[in-house]
């Protein structure tokens, strides 16, 4: 048996960066036999514990190693409603893999490659397998935010027998998958494919509809005759440092800078109809899993020069180490221990520089990381036409501000009990706009527990 993984096949960096085609290729169907076979199927499988969503994971891969692929993704699909975002998206390597027993010794099983290749076998096979939808209804459930808790407690919810609709306040549904993460790390179409088999199950998705607008949460069960609410709203609102300049033309957030691209197809402009400032030196504040999508975007788009400004050294950066060397390969620039304290502009008000100070780090602060703190006379100056501020973002006020009685933290995020009840009756909560933000994995584990709450509360309710 071989301690090292097999080779994910990936565009060359040099290619890579001047297009929006995915980066990894996927496995073929005699490397996937070949990674599935390094498993040793453990009694206990501790890979299990690693996963928010409870997949069986020795299960699904001793069928691609025998090369029962259907029967994989059938396994899979028993617990995961987005399995081909998931194999290309959630941090493996701090889940899953993270327990793997051969890790112990080599390098772990590919398990997020082995998903992502049954759920892509699946999607390109001819067959496909309609589910038969239930015309009898358990109750009726009303999710908010298409994104990735709110769609997995969707399915889970219309599995068990549950009228589900789905409101999402954007044009499209998706969330983070489809505004957040760029193309060449999720292909939109691959997003759309999870959703539509959503809907083959019966949920539908009501877009451009904006809860505390559109329908307050008391209407949603008042009015509407909803049996119980769920809230996946996410973590959408941007932060910004709070310095001078940030109000210069070329500053942008991440989520605006990524929805634009992502979203709204700037990068295809003027065929798709929203522009988006293509800076010639981006600097990109941050440096998490957003930071390297937003640098790597921007070279994509034809930036010559694209820096990581981050606070603390690269030990302490929290995108995943995947994302950080593919940024790396790409040619992106790192100015490590480094923090900016004002954005120049030219007298036409658009960014001409980012100053910035040298730091060192001390002590570990409450997060576990070292604090950065800043050296005295260190200032200088990085010629830079574009700056993105990607550092987190935080909870949209406006479903807990038109929701009486639904408590929040002093973060504003709401508050929920790890099954995703809140303190107003018949709402359900989970994901980033609980927790902050976090991954999609989390969120979607989040949203399977709550269906199991929301399943429990309705069907106790009626026998009240």
């Amino acid at each position: 048996m071989s301690w090292v993984k097999n080779k994910m096949p990936e565009q060359a960096p040099s290619e890579r960066r001047k297009n929006f085609s995915e980066v990894a290729l996927g496995y073929q169907e005699d490397i996937a036999k070949a990674e599935a076979a390094r498993c040793l199927q453990c009694k206990t499988a501790p890979c299990r514990q690693g996963c928010p969503v409870e997949i069986d994971i020795p299960v699904f891969i001793k069928h691609i190693k025998e090369g029962n692929f259907d029967q994989a993704i059938d396994e899979i699909r028993t617990k995961n409603n987005l399995p081909a975002v998931c194999g290309r998206v959630c941090p493996q390597e701090d889940q899953c893999e993270k327990f793997c027993v051969v890790g112990k010794k080599g390098e772990p099983v590919g398990i997020g490659r082995l998903e992502r290749f049954a759920a892509d076998f699946s999607r390109n096979s001819q067959e496909k397998k309609m589910q038969e939808m239930t015309t009898d209804f358990l109750g009726k459930v009303a999710v908010i935010g298409a994104g990735p808790a709110g769609l997995t407690a969707a399915g889970d919810l219309a599995r068990i027998g549950y009228k589900v609709t789905v409101f999402e306040a954007l044009h499209a549904p998706g969330g983070v998958l489809m505004y957040g993460i760029p193309e060449f790390r999720l292909p939109k179409d691959i997003v759309k494919s999870e959703i539509n088999a959503l809907r083959q199950l019966g949920v539908e998705i009501v877009v451009n509809a904006i809860i505390g607008k559109t329908f307050t949460i008391e209407e949603l069960l008042d009015e509407e005759g909803y049996d119980a609410v769920f809230i996946g709203t996410g973590a959408g609102l941007p932060h910004f440092m709070d310095i001078p300049g940030e109000n210069l033309n070329g500053v942008y957030s991440a989520n605006e800078f990524l929805t634009r691209v992502n979203l709204m197809k700037a990068y295809q402009f003027p065929k798709a109809g929203t522009p988006v400032h293509r800076g010639a030196k981006v600097a990109v504040v941050g440096a998490g899993n957003v930071a390297m999508d937003s640098a790597r975007t921007a070279l994509r788009l034809g930036a010559g020069t694209v820096y990581i400004v981050y606070r603390r050294s690269e030990d302490e950066m929290p995108a995943r180490h995947e994302e950080l060397e593919h940024a790396k390969e790409e040619g992106v620039e790192f100015r490590l221990l480094t923090n900016p304290v004002r954005i120049l502009g030219d007298d036409r008000g658009w960014v001409s520089g980012l100053e910035c100070i040298k730091m060192e780090l001390g002590e570990p602060d409450a997060s576990g990381r070292r604090k950065p703190i800043p050296v005295a006379d260190s200032a200088f100056l990085l010629d830079v036409d574009t700056v993105i501020m990607a550092i987190g973002q935080g909870p949209n006020p406006l479903v807990q501000h038109t929701t009486p009685g639904l408590n929040v933290d002093k973060r504003g995020n709401i508050m929920a009990d790890e099954y995703g009840s809140t303190s107003k009756e018949g709402v359900f909560a989970g994901g980033d706009i609980v927790t902050g933000a976090a991954t999609v994995i989390l969120a979607m584990g989040a949203g399977k527990k709550a269906a199991v709450s929301i399943h429990d509360y309705v069907q106790n309710k009626k026998k009240q």
